[in-house]
């Protein structure tokens, strides 16, 4: 695919920027409430909360209180954001490549995540925390998840980005495929060598 000039970069969390174990992050909830693993992972994922949330349709009051709940103890924004951030990962590689650009470049995240993920994903990206600038608008926060073309245009409006010259780069080729539709330049990436290739291509790096 031949891309066009690329002046911003868009990028997916998870499993691009950083490697996301949610099995890691139930069993610090399960310790958090003194109650059992599959307690827990029914809570988050079997009844559905999560999806939810990502999509924007629940605040994140009653997204917390949903799980806390079902397991009977309380998960407060400081546990969720203690579990996730201890099942989640900095990619090394995909820091080095990123970090390499130039710096006058602008990078922002979106991720299907709620918004409690804004405060986190800084956090696990320290690195990348200054070029990033809080740029980081989770599609709970936009009302919708990837890959709803609507999602990447929400996004590009809250940057102030045109969808023309901005690069997204996703692990699912589904999510690539909602951001061409929505006018994006995309690529699938599923580790630093094909990030690598993607912005070698694009005459980034």
């Amino acid at each position: 695919m031949r891309l066009r000039s690329v002046r911003q970069l868009l990028l997916d969390f998870d499993n691009v920027l950083a490697h996301y174990r949610r099995e890691v992050r139930v069993a610090r909830l399960a310790a958090h409430a003194a109650t059992t693993f599959d307690r827990v992972w029914q809570a988050l994922y079997g009844s559905g909360p999560e999806a939810r949330y990502a999509a924007g349709e629940v605040a994140t009051a009653d997204y917390l209180r949903m799980p806390g709940e079902a397991i009977g103890a309380e998960v407060d924004a400081q546990a969720w954001l203690a579990a996730r951030m201890a099942a989640t990962r900095a990619d090394p590689g995909a820091m080095s490549r990123l970090l390499a650009l130039d710096p006058a470049l602008p990078m922002a995240v979106l991720g299907n995540n709620g918004e409690l993920m804004a405060d986190a994903i800084p956090c696990v990206v320290a690195p990348l925390a200054l070029r990033l600038a809080c740029r980081v608008p989770c599609s709970g926060v936009l009302g919708g998840r990837k890959p709803e073309p609507r999602i990447y245009l929400y996004a590009l409006d809250r940057l102030g980005w045109s969808a023309a010259d901005t690069l997204f780069v996703d692990d699912l080729f589904g999510n690539v495929r909602g951001a061409r539709c929505a006018g994006l330049q995309a690529d699938t990436v599923r580790d630093p060598r094909t990030l690598g290739r993607v912005l070698k291509r694009c005459r980034l790096a």
